[in-house]
C-alpha cells in the first residue's frame, strides 16, 4: 500500500507573523490582501467573531476596533522564505516530495515501511516547530486526496494529537470517520460542487466513496470518477515531484492610489514586466507573446469606467527584460486614454517556449545574443545575492507613490539585514 503524507501549516500567514511577534498570540489578527483591501487569512479568534474568508477590511474595521483585532498587511517576503525553510526541512524526511503550495507539500513515504509512521510525523512537527516556529499538521492516507481528507482530521480532531494515518486504520474504522466528514470538505470537490451532491443524496465523504464512479461521471466530470477513486485507494493522482512549467506568466497589482498620469503607468508596467522576465528566465523559457492591460475601478460608479488591453507578437521569442518592456510601453501607449483615474495595470507573457528550442528568425532585429544572456544572468545573480531589485531598470521609478498599500506590514525578519530581530 502506498503512504502519502500531506504536511500543512496550521493558518500559514498568522502563524508566521506569530512567530516573530508573540505578543500577536491568542489575540485576534488578520492579515489583508494587496493595498490592505480583504482578509485573506484569520485567526481562529477573528473565525469565532464571523469574519468571513474574503470580508473587505472597511466592512468590519468597526468590528476590529470593538474586539481589539489587529489588521496586519501582507508580508510575501517573510511568507515565501518561511515557506522555504519549511520544504527544505521536509525534503530531509523523504527524497520524494510535491511542494503543491505555499504551506502545503505531498512526500511519498512508502519505502519507510519499517517506519512507524505515526511517530514519523510527530519528528516532522517538532522538527518544523523547533526550526521555525511554525505548527504542523501531518495526514498520510494511500491516495493524495485521502491524505488530503487525513490531515484535516489532524488539524480538526484533538484526538490525533496533529498526526492522522488513514492507513493504520481498519476499513470499519476508516469508514466511520469519513461518514463522519461533510461531501465539501474533499479535496475538488468544496463549496461549489458541495450542494449538488447534497442535493443527490452526497452529504458525507462515505456517501461519495461508495458512489457510482462511471454514473456521476456522465453527471459532472472526470475529475468527479478520479476523485471516487481515490477515496477507494485507487491511485489516480500521481506525486509532481518537478513543478511542470507555466504556459502563461502573469504580473499585476492594483495601485495603492489612484494612476492619471502615462509616466505612473509605464513606470508600474516596467516593474511588473521585469518581475515576469525574471520568473520566465527562472523557468528557462522564452515569451513569444506579451499581453498589456489597464483598467479604472468597477466599484466607483462615480468616476467614467474604462478597461483595455493589448496583445503583442514578439518578432522572435526572448527573456530579455529590456526588450520585452519595450514591447509592452509600445502596446501601452496604444491603449492609455487620458483623464481616466486608473486604479489596476498589469502584464502577462504567453507562448512560452524552453530555452533550448527556440526558433529564430534571419531578418528580426531582436535576436538572442551572447551579451543579452550575460547581462540577463549578471542581474539575477545580484539580485538574488544583493536583494530584490539592487540592479534594474531606470524606468521602473523610484519614489512609486502608486504603489500598492501596506500600511500594517511587519518587518521582513529573514530578508532584510536591518529588519533582523535583536535580543536585548
Amino acid at each position: 500500500m502506498r503512504s502519502i503524507a500531506l504536511i500543512d501549516v496550521n493558518n500559514f500567514y498568522v502563524s508566521c507573523e506569530r512567530v516573530f511577534n508573540p505578543k500577536l498570540i491568542n489575540i485576534p489578527v488578520v492579515v489583508l490582501s494587496n493595498n490592505d483591501g480583504c482578509a485573506v487569512a484569520r485567526s481562529n479568534e477573528v473565525k469565532a467573531l464571523g469574519v468571513g474568508m474574503g470580508a473587505p477590511w472597511f466592512k468590519f474595521k468597526e468590528l476590529a476596533d470593538k474586539h481589539g483585532i489587529k489588521a496586519l498587511s501582507s508580508n510575501y517576503a517573510l511568507y515565501a522564505d518561511m515557506s522555504n525553510r519549511v520544504m527544505s526541512i521536509l525534503r530531509e524526511f523523504s527524497p520524494d516530495q510535491e511542494v503543491y503550495s505555499i504551506d502545503e507539500s505531498f512526500l511519498d513515504l512508502t519505502e519507510f515501511k519499517s517506519i512507524n509512521l505515526i511517530q514519523y510525523g510527530q519528528q516532522m512537527r517538532l522538527r518544523i516547530l523547533k526550526w521555525t516556529g511554525l505548527p504542523v499538521c501531518v495526514g498520510i492516507a494511500s491516495t493524495k486526496t485521502l491524505s488530503k481528507l487525513a490531515n484535516h482530521c489532524a488539524k480538526k480532531r484533538a484526538t490525533f494529537n496533529g498526526v492522522c494515518n488513514f492507513n493504520a486504520m481498519s476499513v470499519a474504522e476508516l469508514d466511520d470517520l469519513l461518514s463522519q466528514i461533510e461531501v465539501g470538505e474533499i479535496w475538488g470537490v468544496g463549496r461549489k460542487l458541495a450542494p449538488k451532491l447534497q442535493a443527490l443524496g452526497y452529504n458525507t465523504v462515505l456517501d461519495l466513496k461508495r458512489a457510482d464512479a462511471e454514473a456521476l461521471r456522465q453527471q459532472f466530470s472526470v475529475v468527479m470518477q478520479k476523485t471516487i477513486h481515490e477515496l477507494n485507494g485507487i491511485v489516480c493522482i500521481e506525486m509532481e515531484e518537478v513543478a511542470p512549467p507555466k504556459k502563461q506568466i502573469v504580473s499585476s497589482r492594483s495601485f495603492g492610489h489612484a494612476v492619471y498620469d502615462f509616466n505612473s503607468l509605464a513606470e508600474s508596467i516596467t516593474l511588473y514586466m521585469s518581475r515576469a522576465a525574471e520568473k520566465l528566465r527562472k523557468q528557462q523559457y522564452y515569451a513569444g507573446s506579451v499581453y498589456v492591460f489597464i483598467r479604472t475601478s468597477e466599484f466607483k460608479p462615480e468616476h467614467p469606467y474604462y478597461s483595455n488591453g493589448m496583445t503583442i507578437s514578439m518578432p522572435s521569442p526572448t527573456d530579455d527584460t529590456r526588450q520585452l518592456v519595450n514591447v509592452v510601453l509600445w502596446g501601452l501607449k496604444q491603449i492609455y486614454r487620458q483623464n481616466f483615474k486608473y486604479a489596476k495595470a498589469g502584464v502577462m507573457l504567453s507562448e512560452l517556449v524552453p530555452s533550448e528550442g527556440v526558433q529564430t528568425d534571419l531578418f528580426s532585429q531582436m535576436q538572442v545574443s551572447s551579451k543579452s544572456k550575460a547581462l540577463m544572468a549578471a542581474m539575477d545573480k545580484i539580485n538574488r545575492k544583493m536583494g530584490k531589485e539592487s540592479v534594474k531598470l531606470a524606468s521602473e521609478g523610484f519614489t512609486r507613490p502608486w504603489k500598492m498599500k501596506q500600511e500594517n506590514k511587519s518587518p521582513c525578519y529573514t530578508t532584510k539585514w536591518e529588519d533582523i530581530p535583536i535580543v536585548s
